[in-house]
């Protein structure tokens, strides 16, 4: 018998049947005057999704493309910045800065934890000469969620840029730009926007900005100038994925309907669920205080293979779920909950991970993890996500 795919990974994440039904509209031509009515609509929709008066531009990147555009705006070669490195993607900033030629401090994190704003403080009092803070949202590998608000309050108090990649937290976690302080936000498609990759999105803060001028264009294809020129005239800088900007412009238009409180309040319902349902299990959660809300990044038991537990998962229940990355590969499952997902996709998920773990020879310490689950779930949208102020 043949299952239902569920597609829970931290992205691409599935599509809602108004964004693929957009995706599939006929072909417009990208200068002309319905691909400008496109970007006339979309652009309201992410000022409302990342908290800004800002311009929001479209990138024809993946969100890797995003953080490399921001690096090369802002920062000319031999200006020093400092990365937080609490995983894989905290590394990919420092590879991005590096190769820019920027002088990096890191702030290496063990796997699980989240940086604290008074290490953050402490290091760029230590050295003035940092120009810039690069950190993510919520870093993917680890399942682990930076304290971005707390971050904006140190790095506007040293005067010093805050470049936050919320690839894996736009749309899924509150991350509001003006209100937390945020000079660069950027996102991608795949995850929280319920789109395809290939779409990247970035706007800058009016001091971002003023750093954009002062370092000037050295980027042919990523020229914020220019595409922020041609933004305002509802265009792009060069050609377009057409059909991702008119299923953009349904996505945004759901989170409008929706609204951004009942998005976050489902997605931490989500995560409080999947986290419920792991530890039921008796199995352990990586981020133990500081976890994202659009995946759980869970513990194997040690001796069990996690590519068999992935495979076992697809093959039996399918559902495709991720493993960890780099030193963590065999050792982690990633279940995503971002995006188009709601709770039976997540009871789902649990449900393969634990036929998963039998195959691989590990145990489920609780029959009643399904309930426990549920149970979490019902308190969580009871009770509503953690406060914030946006």
């Amino acid at each position: 018998m043949l299952n239902k795919l569920r597609l829970l990974t931290p992205g691409p994440t599935p599509l809602p049947e108004e964004v693929r039904l957009a995706l599939a509209k006929d072909m417009i031509h990208h200068r002309k005057r319905d691909f400008v009515q496109i970007m006339e609509r979309i652009q309201p929709g992410l000022k409302y999704l990342f908290g800004t008066a800002q311009q929001v531009l479209p990138l024809s990147c993946s969100g890797t493309g995003a953080m490399h555009a921001a690096v090369t705006n802002l920062f000319a070669p031999g200006e020093k910045v400092l990365v937080v490195e609490g995983g894989k993607f905290g590394e990919r900033w420092r590879e991005i800065a590096q190769a820019r030629g920027l002088v990096v401090t890191s702030l290496v994190l063990e796997n699980g934890q989240a940086v604290a704003a008074e290490e953050v403080r402490a290091a760029l009092t230590a050295d003035p000469a940092l120009c810039g803070v690069l950190v993510q949202a919520s870093e993917t590998s680890t399942g682990v969620l930076h304290p971005v608000h707390e971050l904006g309050q140190v790095t506007r108090d040293k005067d010093v840029l805050l470049v936050v990649d919320g690839i894996s937290a736009v749309g899924i976690s509150p991350c509001p730009m003006d209100a937390w302080d945020i000079d660069c936000l950027l996102t991608g498609s795949q995850k929280g926007l319920m789109l395809p990759p290939g779409l990247a999105l970035l706007a800058l803060s009016a001091r971002a900005w003023d750093k954009v001028r002062s370092v000037g264009p050295t980027d042919f294809y990523f020229n914020l100038l220019a595409e922020r020129d041609k933004s305002l005239g509802h265009q792009t800088l060069f050609t377009s994925p057409v059909n991702l900007l008119q299923g953009l412009a349904v996505s945004l238009d759901l989170f409008k309907e929706q609204t951004l409180e009942a998005v976050y309040a489902k997605q931490w319902a989500l995560t409080s669920m999947a986290r419920a349902g792991a530890t039921s299990m008796g199995l352990e959660l990586l981020a133990t205080t500081h976890f994202t809300w659009g995946l759980t990044a869970i513990k194997l038991p040690t001796g069990i293979d996690g590519g068999e537990v992935l495979k076992v998962a697809a093959e039996r229940c399918g559902v495709v779920m991720a493993g960890g990355q780099g030193e963590l590969k065999k050792s982690l499952v990633r279940l995503g909950h971002m995006g188009h997902v709601d709770w039976s996709d997540v009871l789902a998920g649990l449900y393969a991970l634990r036929e998963g773990l039998h195959a691989a020879g590990g145990y489920c310490a609780a029959r009643t993890y399904l309930e426990d689950a549920a149970s979490a779930y019902a308190e969580a949208l009871r009770d509503g996500c953690p406060e914030y102020r946006a």
